[in-house]
């Protein structure tokens, strides 16, 4: 689609400069606003094995340092709700977040202690789908989002998740004897990986119906530079040319019972399901290495070395050390991507936040989306999506988490040798890495 390779290669220029992060050893979030609701996002960067696709900040897990990861990560929280801040959700994510469920627990109790919290979204992985972790965890969240991938075996043994989590069929089976449990059982898949065929990804859709979540996201392949060449030398180059071809065959597999929710997350009809954070709320605390803050039309970065990170925690500092303020342009098309995003435009609180119409503030983007048939509704109101523009918009959040993605791994070249090791050795992980 032309459209989508105009946007990309427009967004990746832009994102080079608009995501290239100014470190600093010394940064502090600022005081939250009275009245603002803002998510508290959680990360815990450990997973048993590493997938070779991730650019998330995640490390081999080994139990004495999690536990202290996990001790370090209740006194940020501390830290946070001593600034002033409250958060009516949580969000867990990861690395593998339900790696020792009994402290996950404890930081959730905690997050209700500290602050009003209505509901909680957690992250796992399908091997955690046994009542040893889905119990405990059935009554404190509502939105269990399982990163299944792919259903298919082949597929399962390129990215390394076969031996780790199970044939597609076990996965399936995991699924419907944990459906019903949660207000929203989410299944995270992804598409457009470079050996998948259209035959698998209709497979997918199929047994997503079978599964009896309520929930799917579809993400498309978000790689980072070095992931893209890592990819390339293994199971083959990734490209854009298909990319629209699959989003259209995943959602016309899915119409009928699921219906767009986000531009890549399906529901349920029954509705009520519980979205993406970044769609209900704008802005956010990170808090764990490697985490992200979007505060004040800022961004903030912890650190994602693990020892600098226990060392900012145990001395009552701030482990943010990169941030970047963005121009008011910069944050307008932000507010243009997340609205979009979440298929619905507010031009009057556009209007509100910016102290202008976005007709004034983004005409050039506005012109691109309507002469690429982008915009089902275009009135004084809103903006709203056709077909076309929730694929558009799904190339814009590929590209833009994508650059994300570059940022993590510069941030992990800068690593200590120990830690490094880590990651490109021989996955060795000690107490000392959180010393």
């Amino acid at each position: 689609m032309l459209a989508e390779r105009i946007l990309t290669a427009v967004l990746r220029r832009t994102n080079q400069r608009v995501l290239s992060l100014d470190v600093s050893a010394d940064l502090a979030l600022p005081s939250p606003r009275p009245g603002h609701e803002y998510l508290l996002y959680v990360h815990v960067p450990f997973c048993q094995r590493l997938c070779p696709y991730c650019s998330f900040n995640r490390f081999p897990f080994a139990e004495e340092a999690a536990r202290a990861y996990f001790r370090n990560l209740r006194d940020e929280m501390r830290q946070v709700a001593d600034r002033g801040y409250d958060f009516p959700s949580v969000y867990v994510g990861g690395g593998t977040p339900t790696i020792l469920v009994d402290e996950l627990v404890d930081t959730l109790d905690l997050a209700r202690e500290l602050f009003h919290v209505r509901e909680v979204s957690s992250e796992t992985n399908p091997n955690h789908l046994i009542p040893e972790v889905v119990d405990p965890l059935a009554e404190r969240v509502q939105r269990f989002s399982v990163g299944v991938q792919s259903f298919d075996n082949r597929l399962l043994r390129q990215m390394d998740r076969y031996d780790k989590y199970g044939s597609g069929e076990e996965i399936l089976e995991r699924l419907q004897q944990v459906a019903g449990r949660f207000h929203s059982l989410n299944v995270d898949m992804i598409f457009n990986f470079p050996s998948q065929t259209r035959r698998s990804l209709r497979r997918d859709v199929e047994f997503l119906h079978q599964s009896g979540a309520n929930q799917t996201t579809f993400y498309p392949l978000m790689t980072s530079a070095a992931v893209r060449r890592s990819l390339a030398r293994t199971v083959g180059p990734v490209s854009y040319v298909r990319e629209h071809e699959y989003y259209q065959i995943l959602c016309d597999g899915l119409q009928g019972a699921f219906e767009p929710a986000s531009a890549w997350t399906f529901s349920r009809k029954a509705g009520g399901m519980i979205d993406e954070y970044i769609v209900d709320f704008e802005e956010y605390v990170g808090i764990g290495s490697g985490a992200f803050s979007y505060l004040d039309g800022a961004i903030y970065a912890n650190t994602f070395s693990l020892q600098e990170y226990a060392a900012a925690i145990a001395a009552g500092r701030s482990p943010a050390t990169a941030g970047r303020r963005f121009a008011q342009k910069e944050q307008m098309r932000y507010r243009l991507m997340m609205g979009l995003f979440g298929l619905e435009l507010d031009k009057s609180a556009f209007r509100e936040q910016f102290g202008m119409p976005i007709e004034r503030g983004l005409w050039s983007e506005l012109l691109f989306l309507r002469c690429a048939g982008a915009l089902a509704r275009d009135d004084a109101e809103s903006l709203t999506l056709t077909p076309t523009g929730r694929y558009l918009l799904v190339a814009m959040m590929r590209e833009f988490f994508a650059g994300v993605n570059n940022f993590r791994d510069q941030a992990r070249q800068s690593l200590s040798d120990a830690e490094r090791a880590l990651l490109f050795g021989d996955g060795h992980c000690g107490p000392e890495a959180v010393r």
